[in-house]
């Protein structure tokens, strides 16, 4: 019989005298039925962790929908554009959604990939030049975006800018 010890997470096994010879056929038969029981034990224990994990993740994009939603409502009552918002809240956002990107990408990776430790799996500096590249796009969108930022606010500076030469001709 296989069984787990109380909360130290190791395993003991327990072995019942076989009325045969330890090297017989039936001895070999229980020492890998309880080998299998102990590894599917093992893997039952790192699904109820993942699973633990993975609610606690649902929780926490759960609160960062809230906020996110909370932000949009600010912004939506405020002028369309107001001066721009401080770097270090563009930096820590950009940062913040190149990680959900991260951890959504190894996710998806994890749950569409039949057998995980499969050698399809990219390698480790493979995931980090992945990861790089997942950055440096992210870095890039939100340059572009300021930049189209700063287009606009330039296009109303004009445009105010000619209707007062515009006034100033007619008076």
């Amino acid at each position: 019989m296989a069984g787990r010890s109380s909360g130290s997470g190791s395993y003991t096994v327990v072995i019942i005298p076989l009325r045969t010879s330890l090297y017989s056929l039936d001895a070999l038969r229980f020492y890998l039925w309880i080998k299998r029981m102990k590894d599917l034990e093992r893997e039952k224990d790192a699904l109820f962790s993942g699973l633990e994990i993975l609610e606690k993740a649902r929780f926490w994009y759960l609160q960062r929908l809230e906020e996110n939603r909370a932000r949009q409502d600010n912004i939506e009552t405020k002028s369309w554009f107001g001066p721009p918002q401080e770097g270090t809240a563009e930096a820590r956002s950009c940062l913040l959604r190149s990680c959900i990107q991260r951890v959504n990408g190894s996710l998806g990776t994890v749950m569409s990939e039949p057998n995980v430790t499969s050698s399809s799996n990219p390698s480790l500096p493979e995931a980090v030049a992945d990861s790089d590249l997942r950055w440096h796009n992210t870095v890039l969108t939100q340059e572009v975006s300021n930049k189209n930022r700063q287009i606009s606010l330039l296009e109303l500076e004009k445009d105010a800018l000619l209707e007062q030469l515009d006034e100033l001709k007619a008076h």
